[in-house]
């Protein structure tokens, strides 16, 4: 019974060690006719894109200032609200200072008390040209100083109804404290609150901005591009324009303006572009979203394509390796390339679509 034991055991052994002497046998030979790491040629389509880094802005915005000082007592509209041309957004109520309001006061006085003796003169002087006293020149120049006396009293008085209650009207015109929409559009910011002071727009200071206005029917995208890739690039180009906030959604868009000129940015020298958004593909976007635009410099479609990482440049001249005869065997084989994305590149001659071509060897670094 136990030498049966003994040659079952010795049996079982047997049947294992065969087994494994064929299995080891087997998978030494599939390896022995396994390719070297390698890719292969495919028909695909290669893309070369100019990178722009930029914002999305309206065309036109606006910003909306006062004629008058005083302070804010009054806000109509608040931002993301449309307004019409015309619409009041603000009233400024005056606030003089007592200074202004007493100098505005004293020179409608004195222009007053000047016209009325002005008046009195006249009247003497032309009792005496009826007697032929005096000249007709000396009595013109005494009527042309009247007139502008009574000009200069309604400007005063003008002045000083503006001043006590924001408000006048000359002709048709009509002056007033209350700051009206220059156009249609959306008000995107209020840069101010109830009762801040305003400082009036003239020619000599630019005035406190209280509000900006924009169209938003036409948007664009305001961005930078890289000095390596502004040379490529011609107004017309598509753009695929990606918003930061929207993943995935992608909208669509044409270069309407390159810059002339270059501009330094974070130690880079770039220049500005403007892409104008064609195709929202029904996505609302908001002015100032960040994004990021891909400007399609030129496109080879169906097309044989390889990684560019297996190429190897020598002389101006293309090489790749293509397994040979057996698996240890390496071939090099010139190609002709075309487009290139950095990634991809297209290849014109050399290679046919499923060729098998190697990557390049790894190559370890030895330390002395």
């Amino acid at each position: 019974m136990k030498r049966k034991r003994i040659w079952i055991t010795l049996i079982i052994l047997a049947v294992f060690g065969t087994g494994a002497f064929y299995y080891l046998q087997n998978n030494s030979d599939k390896n022995g006719d396994e390719l070297p790491p390698h890719v292969t040629a495919e028909i695909g389509t290669v893309v070369e894109k100019a990178l722009a880094v930029g914002n999305i802005e309206p065309e036109n915005e606006i910003e909306v200032k006062s004629k008058i000082s005083g302070v804010v007592s009054k806000i109509f509209a608040e931002p993301g609200e449309y307004v019409k041309e015309g619409q009041p957004l603000i009233e400024v109520r005056p606030d003089p200072t007592p200074l202004e309001l007493a100098e505005a006061k004293r020179n409608l006085e004195r222009t007053e008390l000047e016209k009325e003796n002005l008046q009195k003169e006249l009247s003497r002087m032309q009792s005496l040209r009826e007697r032929n006293l005096v000249s007709q020149q000396d009595y013109e120049q005494l009527e042309q100083r009247f007139n502008d006396v009574k000009v200069r009293m309604q400007i005063n008085r003008e002045r000083l109804q503006l001043l006590e209650s924001g408000r006048i009207s000359i002709g048709d015109t009509v002056i007033e404290s209350v700051i009206r929409s220059p156009i249609n559009g959306f008000i995107l910011e209020k840069m101010v609150d109830i009762g801040e002071p305003v400082v009036p727009l003239t020619s000599y200071q630019a005035g406190t901005p209280l509000m900006s206005i924009a169209g938003m029917e036409q948007l664009l995208f305001k961005g930078t591009v890289d000095e390596i890739d502004v040379g490529k690039l011609e107004e017309g180009m598509p753009a695929q324009i990606k918003i930061g906030a929207l993943p995935g959604v992608s909208v669509l868009g044409e270069v309407s303006r390159i810059s002339l000129k270059a501009r330094q940015q974070d130690n880079a020298t770039v220049f500005p572009v403007e892409i104008t958004i064609t195709d929202t593909n029904g996505t609302v976007l908001r002015a100032g979203y960040s994004a990021n635009a891909d400007i399609i410099i030129e496109r080879m479609e169906n097309t044989l394509t390889i990684p560019e990482r297996v190429i190897t440049m020598r002389d101006g001249r293309a090489f790749v390796e293509v397994p040979g005869k057996n698996s240890s065997e390496r071939i090099e084989k010139e190609i002709d390339l075309g487009l290139s994305n950095a990634i991809t590149v297209a290849v014109t001659d050399g290679l046919e679509e499923g060729e098998k071509v190697l990557e390049k060897p790894l190559r370890t670094l030895t330390v002395r």
